[in-house]
């Protein structure tokens, strides 16, 4: 077992399946892009354990709390890190989370969108350790995201030579 996949197990966290994009779907776009040591991540919602989309759906500060975001954007984190290990084989393989730029559908005068991109940020940490895991972070509200989703979270990586 490598060294983060212990740690998710330490830590009580368990990896969704890889996602599974519904047939209906088209995306022109791959959610983990290689591009020599980096490794670009597009927008992830939350996956249910099966690698199906599973949300969450609606906007924060009308449908859903700040503590529910929080808790969906460690979700979100976990779907992000099982797409990653589909791409790159093994967790371990990673040097350093570089940036992470999250965004909530925030209901009018919502202001704790950072609170609900904390959860991302603090499932890295606690998972990669404040080496590896430190990363440069953007958290934006905005009026709408595809699906109706509530998160999205997207980011870049390093990974060792």
């Amino acid at each position: 077992m490598s060294v983060i996949e212990a740690r998710l197990a330490e830590l009580g966290l368990a990896l969704p399946a890889a996602t599974v994009v519904p047939a209906a779907v088209h995306l022109p776009f791959s959610f983990v892009k290689r591009q020599g040591s980096r490794l670009l991540i597009s927008g992830h919602p939350k996956s249910n354990a099966d690698g199906s989309i599973g949300g969450p759906f609606g906007q924060l500060g009308a449908d859903m709390t700040t503590e529910e975001g929080y808790q969906a954007s460690r979700e979100i984190a976990l779907a992000v890190l099982a797409n990653v290990k589909a791409e790159i084989g093994d967790l371990d393989n990673i040097a350093s989370w570089t940036r992470v730029f999250g965004m909530v559908n925030s209901a009018p005068g919502y202001t704790e969108q950072h609170l609900v991109i904390n959860g991302f940020s603090d499932v890295i940490l606690e998972v990669f350790g404040p080496e590896v895991g430190q990363h440069a972070r953007s958290a934006i509200g905005t009026h709408g995201l595809p699906m109706n989703f509530a998160i999205e979270v997207e980011g870049e990586l390093e990974l060792k030579a």
